[in-house]
Formats: structure tokens, sequence, C-alpha cells
């Protein structure tokens, strides 16, 4: 009779650590997923602020060697040149933002793992 308990015990306390890593490698998964969005987010952001500084200083490299003709065209060149530089210019100061406030990876799963070993440890 009491191994029979000891068995449906074990069985339980097996179907519960089972449980367990199921939901926390659930939540890896979902950790992963969200990192990998943030990630391509930040990479295409990354493309477009390069895009936009190159073709900032092939518009200057522009300026300057038709600076000494006509105003109009200079205008015109200034006014492109300005505009892609300070398109690429916001364009690194999101990044930088998005760099910053990117948490930390797995922190919901880390976190998760800390309650489990606090509850075990007491």
């Amino acid at each position: 009779m009491s191994q029979e308990n000891l068995l449906s015990s074990l069985k339980g306390l097996i179907s519960t650590g089972t449980s367990i890593a199921q939901t926390r490698l659930e939540l890896i998964s979902t950790d992963v997923q969200i990192a990998r969005g943030r990630f391509i987010s930040l990479l295409v952001m990354i493309v477009f602020a390069l895009f936009f500084l190159f073709f900032g200083l092939v518009m200057l490299a522009l300026l300057i060697v038709i600076y000494s003709w006509e105003t109009d065209r200079i205008l015109a060149l200034t006014l492109l040149t300005s505009g892609f530089l300070l398109v690429g210019a916001v364009l690194v100061l999101v990044i930088l933002q998005s760099l910053k406030k990117m948490p930390k990876l797995f922190e919901a799963t880390i976190a998760e793992l800390q309650k489990d070993r606090e509850e075990l440890s007491k």
C-alpha cells in the first residue's frame, strides 16, 4: 500500500516537474521571438540610417563640386544634402535610444526561474 502511495507521489512530482519545465521552455521561446522581432526592426532602421547618411554624403560631395556654379543649384543641393543628413541623424538617434531601452535578453524567464528557486528553497 505504501509503495503505491510512493509511486503515485513520484508520478505526481514528475508530472509537476515536467509541467514546470514545459512552461519555462515556452517562456524562453516567447522571449526569443520578441528579441528576434526587435533585432529585425533595429536592423532595418540601421540600414535606412546608413542609406540616408551615405546619400547625404554623396550630395555633399556634389555640393562642393558645383559650388562655383549657379546659385539655384547650390540652394537645391544644400537643401537635399541637409534633408538627407538630418533624416540619417534622426534615425541614428532613434537606433541609439532603442539600444539603450532594449531589455535584458530572457528577462522574464530569468525572473520566473528566480521565483522558482526561491519557492524551492523554502
